[in-house]
């Protein structure tokens, strides 16, 4: 077996594993339509039967087996989309996304991207006036719309959020990212069942915190509160759900806090000093790019160690 078959195995996802967090994403949804209505169904439907259809045409030009994996992205997607985006949107993200993300590639295992997080960023650069025009609905006060606490928090007047709706859902923001304390939960269990890699995270929001806590310290006009920073945005949801992707990150457990800790940088810097207030998305995207780099730089590291050992002996 050559060693790039090896690295293809070591990538993919099993089929249990491909379940258990098919089903954590499908608990965040169910979630959320408590919070947001059931609206976000029919965004959800719109990206599933967009991303099965191209994944069915790409299995059938490459022959390959059109599995449960193909859920994986739509699901993703959805819950990184607002609550009444227009349809169309969502369509033209998840088929964007999956093709250019995944499909071009050669299918799962090869891609280097995450492929729900290509097809977000095409619509946010794409269609930015539809995107930050969408309704972000306030799920516990009807008729109500309000900026989300990233905005309100990176802004100059008062944060007037209480924590635990933070934690529990009652504010504005994308389907997925509110309800933090399901994130949160759904994210340990991943971690124990070890479907994802404690690293990425641990260092994500390790990091995230350390460098807003400097910079709060440094220039707090500029860096807001590092802990309410760990609450607001998509970070929680992209630290459990998009950046532990076993695809499109590191291989190597020092590989993988690298990552880690340069998911952290980007989404602090773009966060504090962009015209996007979230980083996350573009973090994901840079550091996915970088991620084979990052495990070459490891691999050359062992293979010298171990050519060493052979020396000595």
């Amino acid at each position: 077996m050559t060693q790039e078959m090896q690295l293809d195995l070591q990538q993919v996802p099993s089929k249990k594993n491909l379940i258990i967090f098919t089903g954590s994403l499908l608990v965040l949804l169910i979630a959320s339509a408590f919070l947001y209505g059931l609206y976000v169904f029919a965004i959800a439907a719109v990206a599933l039967v967009s991303g099965a259809l191209v994944e069915w045409v790409f299995a059938k030009v490459r022959k390959l087996e059109f599995d449960i994996s193909w859920m994986v992205s739509p699901l993703v997607l959805t819950l990184l989309m607002p609550p009444r985006v227009n349809l169309w949107i969502v369509a033209v993200a998840t088929a964007f996304g999956i093709f250019f993300g995944k499909a071009i590639f050669g299918g799962l295992g090869r891609n280097i991207f995450n492929p729900a997080v290509v097809g977000v960023l095409f619509v946010t650069i794409s269609f930015p006036s539809i995107i930050t025009a969408a309704e972000w609905i306030h799920p516990s006060v009807e008729n109500f719309t309000g900026s989300t606490p990233l905005v309100m928090l990176n802004g100059d007047g008062e944060f007037t959020y209480l924590f635990k709706d933070l934690l529990f859902g009652n504010v504005p923001g994308h389907i997925g990212e509110t309800f933090r304390i399901g994130i949160i939960v759904l994210g340990i269990g991943l971690l124990v069942l070890k479907v994802a890699d404690w690293r990425i995270p641990l260092a994500y929001l390790g990091g995230s915190f350390i460098l807003t806590a400097i910079g709060h310290l440094a220039a707090p006009d500029i860096f807001p509160d590092p802990i309410l920073s760990m609450f607001v945005g998509t970070l929680l949801f992209a630290a459990f759900f998009l950046a532990t992707d076993p695809v499109t990150a590191p291989i190597k457990p020092m590989g993988k806090i690298v990552f880690g800790l340069g998911l952290a940088f980007f989404t602090v810097l773009i966060r504090n000093f962009a015209t996007f207030q979230e980083g996350v998305i573009f973090a994901i995207i840079l550091m996915n790019a970088i991620a084979p780099l990052i495990d070459d730089l490891f691999n050359k590291e062992v293979e010298e160690s171990k050519l060493s050992e052979v020396t000595e002996q």
